[in-house]
């Protein structure tokens, strides 16, 4: 540990690296270690019985449910973000979002209500109506403590950092490494506890983000001077937050009222249909509002041609994240009915799969970021769109193995755990190409003014993506005989589907390049 001032950074340092940037890697792994730790459960735990402990839910509401969820998570970014920015700070979003997620997790590892009902020798569906308001009220309450932490961690890691810096690049990329660590370990360790009690995976998930808030606040002095609250001095500025913080708590209210509403019963739930209308209601904002910037901005032809081609990028963006984030749901449930996994007579827990992803990633992402630096050098690196091209093929092959899997389970026999594993290597393989390339691109297309909006967008791409993740896993998860039976022609679907979209956006290439300009 460094304990003298850098000369490039304002405060101390810790190898090399501002002091705060431990703090923020150590929150923001133990906050991924309590979403994906909750997320390797969360699929399994909606379609377990009720008498094992389950909430009962068949594969279509069990994945619109999952699906809305991780929607949720990318759509709230866009609001916490805002209200980091406007009202109480990058440092408080932080703080008040770990609580919140924490107090989520804690709802839905209740367990006193399954007891409390059997004792009182209630109905099943009893049982069922209060275990799901619980759990629902949790998956709301880790919605809004994500939306608010996640967009603002990171904008704090780049605070630490001044303009021009060449550490910048090499600072996120240990941030993001605290992202992995968390989502490595997370399944396991929930996974494992939860082969006792399902509850206690989700409160161990909770305790997880606990552990970050504690550490959060007691280095917080390494964060002095960086995601502070907006000063107002003005009485301009003092009346303007005064009347932004009235509208914050007027939609607050009106968002707790619409939630009391639904949990009394008054207005059926219908789990699958809301996924189908918020897939439509977001693709119709995404494209209403690129329309509208192309349109009505008032840009030049250059600018209006790069936000046309952002358009575009948001379909195969949206394209790629409903097959990837199946790792969740449909991939997740196969592990769980159809792979075989006992070892020497112990059976490998279905979460610990949910860790592979992240091991590929804290394993390849160095050799990715080495191949790109050494094809550019000999001026032979992939242009953006063609490494799109490939992140959509990596896809598709990978769901082509899992179709061969499925071909095995459709015959009655358990698949080796090598089909999935392979699969996630592939996907990760695509993850590395589009993810960073995607997020760099979007921030180079954006015109000037417009920067917070064009990522907004492309987290728009995200949530859809997840959305579709959700829908998908509803109908190809071989959760009846006729669905098992279905299940190799649905993925080879997914096939076709995924590696016709890199086909099509092969041959757009030129187009996309064309529209990109100067961006390359």
């Amino acid at each position: 540990m460094e304990k003298l001032l850098n000369s490039e950074f304002s405060g101390p340092t810790a190898f090399g690296h501002p002091k705060g940037l431990m703090t923020l890697f150590f929150t923001e792994m133990w906050e991924r270690f309590s979403y994906y730790g909750m997320r390797a459960l969360l699929i399994l735990f909606m379609t377990k019985a009720i008498v094992d402990g389950g909430l009962g839910f068949d594969d279509q509401t069990a994945g619109a449910v999952y699906g809305l969820y991780t929607m949720g998570v990318y759509l709230l970014a866009l609001p916490g973000g805002w209200l980091a920015d406007r009202l109480i700070g990058l440092k408080k979003s932080v703080w008040y979002g770990g609580i919140i997620i924490a107090l989520g997790h804690f709802m839905m590892a209740m367990p006193g209500i399954e007891t409390w009902i059997y004792g009182a020798q209630s109905s099943k569906v009893a049982l069922s109506t209060l275990d799901t308001t619980s759990f629902f009220l949790g998956l709301i309450l880790i919605v809004m403590g994500t939306g608010l932490l996640k967009p603002n961690i990171s904008s704090i890691v780049g605070q630490l950092y001044p303009a021009g810096s060449s550490k910048r690049d090499a600072g996120f990329s240990i941030f993001y490494m605290g992202i992995n660590l968390g989502g490595f370990i997370a399944p396991i360790a929930c996974s494992t506890v939860a082969e006792f009690d399902m509850h206690m995976g989700f409160g161990l998930a909770g305790l997880g983000m606990v552990l970050g808030l504690i550490q959060y606040r007691l280095t917080s002095s390494t964060l002095d001077g960086y995601g502070e609250a907006p000063v107002v001095v003005t009485p301009q500025e003092i009346a303007s937050k005064k009347k932004l913080r009235s509208i914050t708590s007027m939609i607050g209210l009106v968002g707790v009222a619409i939630i009391g509403i639904l949990f009394t019963g008054v207005i059926p739930i219908d789990a699958p249909a809301i996924a189908g209308a918020s897939g439509t209601v977001i693709a119709i904002v995404a494209f209403g509002y690129l329309g509208y910037v192309i349109l009505f901005g008032g840009l030049v032809k250059s600018d209006k041609n790069k936000v046309g081609a952002i358009a575009i990028l948001f379909v195969f963006s949206a394209m790629f994240w409903s097959g990837f984030e199946q790792a969740g749901s449909t991939l997740n449930l196969f592990a769980e009915r159809f792979t075989d996994r006992t070892i020497l007579g112990w059976e490998i827990p279905t979460g610990y799969f949910q860790s592979i992803n992240s091991l590929f990633i804290i394993i390849f992402a160095p050799v990715f970021a080495a191949l790109w630096i050494w094809l550019g050098r000999i001026h032979l690196e992939p242009s953006s769109p063609l490494k799109f091209t490939f992140g959509l093929l990596l896809l598709g092959i990978g769901f082509f193995v899992m179709y061969f899997a499925t071909k095995i389970a459709a015959s009655g026999e358990l698949a080796a755990p090598s089909w999935l594993i392979i699969t996630y290597m592939l996907h990760t393989f695509g993850e590395l190409s589009l993810s960073p390339v995607g997020l760099s691109l979007v921030t180079k297309l954006a015109p000037n003014g417009y920067a917070g909006q064009m990522m907004g967008i492309w987290f728009l791409s995200i949530a859809l993506g997840n959305l579709f993740a959700g829908i998908i896993a509803g109908e190809a998860s071989g959760g009846t005989e006729e669905g098992l039976a279905a299940m190799p022609d649905q993925f080879l679907m997914i096939v076709y589907t995924v590696i016709g979209s890199a086909l099509v956006l092969f041959l757009l290439k030129p187009v996309l390049r064309k529209m990109m300009g100067d961006v390359h």
